[in-house]
């Protein structure tokens, strides 16, 4: 079993039960557990027009799956939510981001892991320090350097 964390986020159709949905369907996926989760966390938009804000979260995954599968399995859930993929960083139903994949470090057309936007975004890094907070990331960055490095962006513990 490889250790997974997913990020979520979401700030339509009621985001709060959009991640809680979410967490449900992922105990739906073959080979997989939901191990945990972080609280909810709130934050300011990241991208074009005016938007609600978000509900973010980080949940950590035990799977036998490959990236690609687990990839796959989530954005199979990201559609049955409504996800449109029209308007990048653009308001959504879910967004189910895979941050980390064991100690891997994966480069393809359609997955990069470590997430490369992760260590900018402190309504990933947050969630993430309180599940597991003296984490190293694969390139040897420490998670607590870098949430000190992050702008605030208007998180609050919902």
């Amino acid at each position: 079993m490889t250790c997974v964390y997913i990020g979520l986020g979401s700030n339509l159709a009621h985001p709060v039960e959009q991640l809680r949905s979410a967490l449900t369907a992922m105990e739906a996926i073959a080979r997989t557990r939901v191990d945990t989760c972080s609280a909810f966390y709130s934050s300011a938009p990241i991208g074009p027009g005016e938007q609600p804000d978000y509900v973010n979260a980080v949940a950590r995954l035990e799977t036998d799956l490959d990236a690609i599968a687990l990839l796959d399995a989530l954005q199979a859930i990201e559609n049955q939510h409504g996800r449109e993929r029209s308007i990048r960083w653009g308001a959504r139903t879910l967004d189910l981001d895979i941050l980390l994949f064991g100690s891997d470090i994966i480069e393809t057309p359609r997955l990069s892991v470590p997430h490369p936007r992760m260590t900018e975004r402190n309504f990933v890094l947050q969630p993430l320090a309180e599940l597991v907070p003296d984490l190293t990331l694969p390139d040897g960055r420490s998670l607590q350097k870098l949430l000190q490095q992050c702008p605030p962006n208007r998180l609050h513990k919902l």
